[in-house]
């Protein structure tokens, strides 16, 4: 019971080191720009541990004054335990590109999910394995596929008396194509809260700082603003 407590009194203050890190990279960062995310996402349960997923998205750049891009995606969530999970999903993205006009991508992903749960904390490790298809073609190598592996880990405080669930995370992509110069291609960071409505809906809301890496160094400020139905 003892070790419990201290583990959770660790794991709490390492939460609130990650936030107050997050909020100085934002203050201190250089580069600045800021955009708003808004999602709808549907799920659906097909069968016992199987899910249907479907989101769509609008995200935005330049002081949140132009969208960057729109997608639509659906995929598939199985649920192996209450440890480990597996899905799969398909994007079809509007993106806007450097001739200043908007251009289709498809993107496919791979994930493999693990959790763990402490007390009232959830802890969730995601490796995701991403190829991107582009559409509009710049330079030679942009008709080859775009292969990135993501690594997300979070941290979200869930109680079941209180419908307001607050949590952290970080992220790293790592560019698998051979001619990439750079180990990490992004990291972001985020803060947010799940406000559950009901059992069927939910509302989230969080702040998440994104530096990209490439082709060049960009620092993005972000408010992303999601609703989620289950039925």
């Amino acid at each position: 019971m003892i070790k419990t407590k201290m583990m959770m009194m660790m794991i709490k203050r390492t939460i609130v080191l990650c936030v107050l890190s997050l909020f100085t990279t934002f203050i201190y960062s250089q580069e600045k720009d800021f955009g708003i995310w808004y999602g709808v996402n549907v799920k659906h349960e097909i069968i016992k541990n199987l899910d249907l997923e479907m989101s769509a998205v609008i995200r935005t750049f330049e002081n949140a004054g132009k969208i960057e891009q729109e997608f639509l995606e659906a995929g598939l969530d199985y649920k192996f335990n209450d440890y480990l999970s597996a899905a799969g999903s398909y994007r079809l993205t509007n993106n806007y590109e450097d001739d200043l006009n908007y251009h289709l991508q498809h993107k496919l992903f791979l994930d493999l999910k693990g959790t763990m749960k402490i007390a009232d904390l959830s802890l969730t490790g995601r490796f995701r394995f991403q190829v991107r298809y582009k559409t509009f073609f710049e330079y030679v190598d942009d008709r080859i596929p775009d292969y990135t592996a993501r690594v997300r880990l979070k941290a979200t405080y869930k109680t079941s008396s209180f419908p307001l669930n607050p949590y952290v995370y970080a992220e790293t992509f790592l560019p698998l194509n051979d001619d990439g110069d750079k180990l990490i291609g992004k990291n972001r960071f985020a803060a947010g809260i799940e406000f559950s409505i009901t059992k069927r809906h939910s509302i989230e809301a969080e702040y998440l700082f994104q530096r990209d890496y490439l082709p060049n160094l960009l620092d993005e400020n972000i408010i992303s603003i999601s609703y989620t139905l289950k039925f």
